[in-house]
């Protein structure tokens, strides 16, 4: 099968290479889904996973890509709730070859059904930046009705989850961006923008929740702004400062399958948009990869035509 795979940590992006690998198999559990569709995240490249297994190991020359959607080909022993020829969408699990491959093994509980009406490029967009969106809000953040979310980078894949899921939950939003970004983080819904370039944040009312994806002095400048009690959720991965009277989450997205069935349900329903910047092909990824531009939403790998 064709494959994206990486090999030299330290080349980065450049160290990418189409090249052809076997087909996967399915341990027990497992099912091997034929992608059709592959959602990118440039900072894979960066992540432990990527390079060892859960023992230390190296996994070079690995598979990279996590988010995927596409039709279930084959089961593992002892795999339940899925068959054959199901479309489903999903996460697929950090330490294994990933979903930058025409076909892939994956756990079968990290996945979900398809909608038919819902195109395959959709549903690879959705799955990290959906499911860490709803689990910092709701599980981490504990969002009720009513209170103010200030979310930070609003206009890229998460905030835009952030912004959508937070306002249709009666919250009040405040986006932050740069400049070029206040007509996007408007439209997927913030009631306020904030420019992080020429605005500044002390300006910015008492909130109850911060949701923070650049980490930084934007985020020790946004701990102030937190209302006693309230929440600071990051997947920044370091947490360098604390409100004096709240609660702190950093976490790491995980797969959910009636988290993904909700988010499919909302974008059936016009509900939920995607954002979706770039999309190439699996043939053209790597000089996409390698091409320097800001990604302004979430970058899709069409697998299949």
């Amino acid at each position: 099968m064709k494959a994206i795979i990486v090999n030299d940590e330290a080349a980065g992006a450049a160290g990418l290479t189409l090249t052809e690998r076997p087909e996967p198999t399915a341990a027990i559990n497992d099912v091997i889904v034929e992608v059709h569709a592959s959602g990118w995240i440039s900072t894979e490249l960066e992540w432990p996973s990527t390079w060892v297994d859960r023992a230390g190991r190296s996994r070079a020359p690995s598979i990279p890509g996590h988010e995927l959607a596409g039709v279930v080909s084959a089961l593992g022993y002892g795999t339940t709730g899925l068959s054959v020829g199901q479309r489903v969408f999903g996460i697929a699990d950090w330490h294994r070859d990933g979903t930058l491959a025409e076909y892939t093994a994956i756990e079968a509980r990290n996945v979900a059904p398809l909608p038919g009406d819902l195109d395959f490029a959709v549903g690879a967009s959705l799955p990290i930046s959906g499911l860490t969106a709803w689990q910092g809000l709701f599980q981490h953040g504990r969002l009720q009705a009513g209170q103010s979310v200030l979310a930070h980078g609003a206009a890229g894949a998460v905030g835009t989850m952030v912004t959508q899921l937070a306002r249709e939950a009666g919250a009040y939003v405040i986006g932050t961006g740069r400049a070029a970004d206040r007509e996007k983080v408007l439209d997927f819904g913030a009631h306020e923008f904030v420019d992080l370039e020429n605005d500044a944040l002390d300006d910015v009312g008492p909130v109850d929740l911060v949701f923070d994806v650049i980490g930084g002095e934007i985020q020790k400048t946004s701990v102030a702004r937190i209302k006693p009690g309230g929440s600071l959720v990051s997947i920044t991965g370091v947490i360098e400062a604390r409100p004096t009277d709240g609660l702190v989450v950093d976490f790491v997205v995980e797969a959910d399958r009636s988290q993904l069935a909700e988010i499919a349900r909302r974008v059936q329903e016009g509900r939920l948009r995607t954002n979706i910047g770039t999309t190439t092909t699996l043939d053209d990824a790597v000089a996409a990869f390698n091409s320097g531009e800001r990604a302004k939403g979430k970058t899709v790998i069409r697998v299949r035509p």
